[in-house]
């Protein structure tokens, strides 16, 4: 399989609303409105294969040492093929780019990102994340996915 990555176009917020909010009906991660898409596209980087859309994931910087991967979603037909896991070093690698020195995510699928080299974490070691998005979200404070992190060696 060749995979290609690249930076989100706005032609790809449709596919990408609709995998994740399919897996979100499923209670697999949290539902994203299409608007939140728009407003964070460049944080977004599309995985595809001779131009067909297999998934996408973002880079969100919270601080000067400190970004989340978040909204990552792989279609379905392409889960067990390595994709997730090529995606979330892709990430990492941007993130170590810019010279942050941690990564981190919020998940229900918090295996997968253990087998990425993150480790699990209490969600107050993320006060950004908490008080910047956490509190609107309508599972506060009862949330309950899992917080892992990542150090990146600079």
């Amino acid at each position: 399989m060749e995979m290609a990555f690249r930076k989100a176009r706005l032609s790809d917020v449709d596919m990408m609303y609709q995998v994740v909010n399919e897996y979100a009906a499923q209670g697999l991660m949290l539902p994203r409105a299409r608007s939140t898409f728009y407003e964070f596209l460049r944080d977004f980087t599309v995985v595809e294969e001779n131009g067909r859309f297999l998934g996408a994931g973002a880079l969100h910087i919270y601080w000067a040492d400190l970004a989340e991967i978040r909204s990552l979603a792989i279609v379905p037909e392409a889960i067990g093929q390595g994709i997730g896991k090529a995606l979330v070093q892709r990430l990492i690698d941007e993130a170590m780019t810019l010279r942050l020195a941690q990564i981190f995510a919020l998940t229900y699928q918090p295996g997968f990102f253990e087998k990425c080299g993150f480790q699990r974490i209490g969600k107050n070691a993320l006060p950004q994340k908490v008080w910047q998005d956490c509190i609107h979200c309508p599972q506060f404070p009862d949330c309950d996915e899992v917080a892992l992190i990542r150090q990146l060696d600079n």
